[in-house]
């Protein structure tokens, strides 16, 4: 096998190797969004329901916010402020019906999307 050959062949090899690791990062990246969305639902899914349990009135509202928001804080670091958990509760209103019902017939199921 001459220089050009070999040039040619190792070009091809780091060609294919490239796109391989492309596709294995974006898949991941893909993985993860749709990791965070069913997250995010879950977390709306699980604040409507424990509004809904008969204690609707504003001010438990946004006292159980406002504590779940420092406990989740405590343990996870930023991103948990009780106006990003008021949108998680609102985000159940947003997706697809049919999405939305599997996950309320379904609570916690919802992984099997992930596999």
């Amino acid at each position: 096998m001459g220089k050009t050959e070999k040039n040619q062949s190792h070009r091809k090899l780091f060609e294919n190797i490239r796109d391989l690791l492309h596709e294995a990062r974006s898949a991941v990246a893909r993985n993860i969004n749709t990791a965070m969305v069913v997250t995010y639902f879950e977390i709306g899914r699980m604040i409507v329901v424990d509004e809904q349990q008969g204690k609707k009135r504003a001010d438990y509202a946004e006292e159980t916010l406002k504590n779940l928001s420092l406990d989740l804080a405590r343990e996870f670091g930023k991103g948990f402020s009780g106006e990003i958990l008021r949108t998680c509760g609102s985000f159940i209103f947003c997706m697809p019906q049919r999405f939305r019902r599997h996950c309320l017939r379904n609570p916690r199921q919802h992984l099997v999307f992930l596999r």
